[in-house]
């Protein structure tokens, strides 16, 4: 086996149809929803291979989880949990300005992940491991998944990716500062915007930010920043790649689809430059429609993203 290998919690997704206050809305959308997985499918998307750790419960969502990942060419490794529900994520758009999200998954299948869980002979065997900050927040067994996986890979010479994804949610500043410093550490490759980045290491400008979390030891530090692109140093060579400008419908995913951008190209063994190119064009195609992860590109997307010609015939 090769190519990616993540983990973390799948949730299912209740999302109103309609642009307004939940309350007032009676038609509703299920799907699925969850960081590494929106990263797997949009490196699947884009030709390469994922495989997905987690815990599900024995119920309709989980069921729904899995059928969807497969369908987009993802490998999973659950252990399904008879005793715990499927996390449940709530999302509105109360007014055309403002995205809602709220997560109901305390007591959720996935937040009894622990290091037992961890895939060995997954992780040795690919490419990269994708880790977010989300995972480590949901208690201390998932903190010890994502420390076994981490290992594992440092040991099989396995490139570790980390995206700080920081949810303010699930744990506070300077309790996500310790965790994530630590994994910053021991990443290959570490992905945040410039408030995350503020958490490992001291604010400043994004220069100043992007130059202190190299210092902790990545060799390539990625900075999203939304409107204005990225600036990143990668094996020490300062590039800021502007972002490509669209008519946004819905930002929720596209810092995912930036990463599978990235990784996507990376595990093809792609120049910088590409890697960076894919990732900013992958998320802005992301914003261009609703949904975590239904936005994410193929590679026939890419190639026609831009077009003069919006309708193809």
């Amino acid at each position: 086996m090769s190519g990616l290998v993540t983990l973390g919690e799948t949730m299912a997704l209740i999302s109103a149809a309609q642009v307004g206050a939940l309350a007032s809305n009676r038609d509703m959308r299920l799907s699925v929803a969850g960081a590494e997985t929106n990263v797997a499918i949009g490196v699947c998307r884009l030709g390469g291979r994922a495989t997905w750790i987690s815990r599900l419960g024995d119920d309709a969502f989980g069921e729904l989880i899995q059928r969807e990942l497969r369908a987009e060419g993802v490998d999973t490794v659950v252990r399904v949990d008879p005793s715990r529900p499927t996390g449940l994520m709530i999302k509105e758009r109360p007014n055309a300005l403002r995205t809602h999200v709220r997560y109901y998954r305390t007591g959720s299948a996935a937040s009894a992940i622990t290091a037992f869980d961890i895939d060995t002979d997954a992780i040795a065997a690919a490419d990269v491991l994708h880790v977010t900050g989300i995972t480590p927040a949901l208690g201390p067994g998932p903190a010890s998944a994502v420390q076994q996986a981490v290992d594992i890979a440092r040991q099989h010479e396995t490139l570790v990716s980390l995206d700080l994804n920081y949810r303010a949610s699930l744990w506070s500043r300077e309790e996500a500062s310790a965790a994530l410093t630590h994994l910053v550490e021991r990443a290959h490759v570490v992905f945040a915007g410039p408030e995350e980045a503020s958490l490992v290491v001291p604010d400043g400008s994004v220069e100043e930010l992007a130059h202190a979390v190299s210092g902790l030891g990545p060799g390539q530090v990625v900075l999203k920043l939304g409107a204005e692109g990225a600036y990143s140093i990668i094996d020490g060579q300062i590039r800021k790649t502007p972002a490509v400008a669209v008519p946004v419908v819905d930002t929720v995913g596209a810092g995912d689809a930036f990463v599978a951008g990235y990784l996507a190209e990376w595990m093809a063994g792609e120049a910088a430059d590409k890697r960076l190119d894919t990732a900013v064009s992958a998320g802005a195609f992301a914003c261009t429609t609703l949904g975590d992860w239904e936005g994410l590109p193929h590679r026939g997307d890419l190639e026609s993203f831009g077009a003069p010609d919006s309708v193809q015939r």
